[in-house]
C-alpha cells in the first residue's frame, strides 16, 4: 500500500509545475495571446532541469490517467500522492492529515472527544503501541496498559503505518461499544477487550496531602489548560503549607510544550528547562525564571512517562532538583510542530531534537530515575493502584520524610 502512495508523490509536482514546463520546454521563444514571449537561458535551463528530475513521475502520471481501465479521480491522486509523500520520511510522527483528521486532532487537543481515551503511537514493530491510557477513562478502565499492540479494531486490521486510521476506528459516539484485539508481552496469544466509549473530558491535574502533609500532584497529559489548572492546585496545596511535593507523571504520554515549560517555571530556579536543535543546528532554549517553590520534590515516572512528561523529569533530574523514581521513561526525544492548511487538511511534522539541560538526547532511549523501583506484578495492570501497594509513591513518601 505504501509503494503506491510513494509512486504518486510526483502529482503534487505535476500539478505545481505542468503548466509551466508545456509552456517552456523545448520552446526558446513561446508565444502567449499572439505576442511572443522570450525567456532567459537560466530559466530554459531550470525548467529542462526539473523535467529531467520528475519526467518519470510525469510518464506514470499520464500512463496511469490514459490507461488505467476506469477513470480515475485526480484530487485523489493528489491526497494519495501527499500522503506518501510524508510516509516516505519514514517518522511516525511526520503525517499528513485530511481535513477530518486533523479536524479531529485539533479537538484532542483541546481536551474532549468521543472514544476510549488511550494514547498510542507507531510502535517500532510497525504495530499500534499504547503509550499510556488516559486516567479515568474507557480504556484504563477496561485494563489496557503501556505496551500492548492493538493489532485490530472491530476485526479490522490496523498498523502504525496509519495510525489515524487506527485512531479513527477507536474513536466514535458515546454509548457505543468498540472491540480491540490486544497482543501483550507475556502472553501467548492475542485477546480481546471489548471498551464502550465516552465523552472524553480530560482533567489532567488532581492534588492531596498525604501522611507529614506531603503534597501530591497528578498530571496525566500537557493539554491547552493543565498549566493553568496545575499553579491553582500547587496554590492551594502551598495555603496548605505542605512540606514537600510529589509529582506524579506516570503513564503521562507528554502534549503541549509550552504547558510543560510552565509548570517548570513553578519548580525550578533560574536555568534552561529544555533546548531543541532543528537540522541546522539552531538552539532554541527555554528558560525558567528565578522564582519558584522551595520545598523537597520527588518525581514519579514509569515507561509511560513520555515527550513533555520527559522534558520536565529531565530537567529537574540535571539540575538535581529533585528526585525521581519509578523505572526508565518512554524515551522520545523528537518536537513535532503542526501546521494548518488552507482547505480544511494539515500536517505535522519532526522540526527538531530536544535536550536535557546537561545536553542529553532521551530519544530511543529514556530517562532512568534516581531510585529504580517497580510495582509488584499483582497490582501492574491494576487501573487504580491501592496507595498500600504502590511501592513506587510509597518510596517517594520515605524519600521526602528523610529530607524534611
Amino acid at each position: 500500500m505504501i509503494s503506491k502512495r510513494k509512486a504518486l508523490i510526483g502529482a503534487i509536482v505535476i500539478v505545481l509545475v505542468t503548466t509551466l514546463l508545456n509552456f517552456t520546454i523545448g520552446n526558446l521563444v513561446a508565444v502567449k495571446m499572439g505576442q511572443k514571449v522570450v525567456i532567459t537561458r537560466s530559466t530554459f535551463d531550470y525548467y529542462t532541469e526539473i523535467n529531467q528530475k520528475y519526467n518519470k513521475l510525469f510518464t506514470l502520471q499520464d500512463y496511469l490517467l490514459n490507461n488505467y481501465y476506469k477513470e480515475i479521480d485526480e484530487e485523489a491522486l493528489v491526497e494519495g500522492a501527499i500522503i506518501g509523500m510524508f510516509e516516505s520520511v519514514g517518522d511516525p510522527y511526520t503525517a499528513y492529515m485530511t481535513e477530518k483528521e486533523f479536524k479531529e486532532m485539533m479537538t484532542r487537543t483541546h481536551g474532549s472527544y468521543g472514544g476510549i481515551g488511550v494514547i498510542v503511537t507507531p510502535g517500532e514493530d510497525g504495530l499500534v503501541t499504547v503509550v499510556s491510557p488516559i486516567e479515568d477513562t474507557p480504556g484504563e478502565r477496561a485494563g489496557i496498559i503501556t505496551g500492548d499492540k492493538i493489532i485490530s479494531v472491530d476485526g479490522s486490521l490496523v498498523s502504525g503505518n496509519r495510525l489515524e486510521d487506527a485512531v479513527e476506528l477507536m474513536k466514535g459516539k458515546p454509548g457505543t461499544n468498540v472491540k480491540l484485539g490486544i497482543v501483550r508481552e507475556g502472553l501467548n496469544e492475542p485477546f480481546d477487550v471489548q471498551i464502550r466509549r465516552e465523552e472524553i473530558r480530560l482533567k489532567t491535574v488532581r492534588s492531596d496531602v498525604l501522611e507529614n502533609n506531603i503534597g501530591y500532584i497528578r498530571i496525566s497529559m500537557f493539554d491547552e489548560q493543565t498549566a493553568k489548572d496545575f499553579k491553582n492546585h500547587l496554590n492551594d496545596l502551598m495555603k496548605k503549607n505542605i512540606s514537600g511535593l510529589i509529582l506524579d507523571l506516570r503513564n503521562n504520554p507528554g502534549g503541549l510544550l509550552s504547558q510543560c515549560v510552565e509548570i517548570a517555571d513553578e519548580l525550578l530556579g533560574e536555568q534552561v528547562i529544555v533546548y531543541t536543535e532543528d537540522r541546522q543546528g539552531k538552539r532554541v532554549e527555554e528558560k525558567s525564571k528565578k522564582s519558584h517553590i522551595d520545598i523537597p520534590l520527588a518525581v514519579l515516572v514509569n515507561k509511560g512517562s513520555a515527550s513533555a512528561s520527559e522534558i520536565l523529569a529531565g530537567a529537574i533530574k540535571d539540575v538535581d532538583r529533585g528526585t525521581i523514581i519509578g523505572s526508565t521513561t518512554f524515551g522520545k526525544g523528537l518536537v513535532q510542530q503542526v501546521k494548518p492548511l488552507n482547505d480544511g487538511s494539515g500536517f505535522k511534522y519532526t522540526v527538531s531534537e530536544y535536550f536535557t539541560p546537561k545536553g542529553i538526547n532521551i530519544h530511543g532511549t529514556g530517562i532512568d530515575p534516581h531510585i529504580s523501583v517497580e510495582l509488584p506484578e499483582e497490582v501492574r495492570t491494576e487501573t487504580v493502584v491501592d496507595r498500600s501497594k504502590d511501592t513506587q509513591l510509597k518510596k517517594a513518601i520515605e524519600v521526602l520524610k528523610e529530607k524534611l
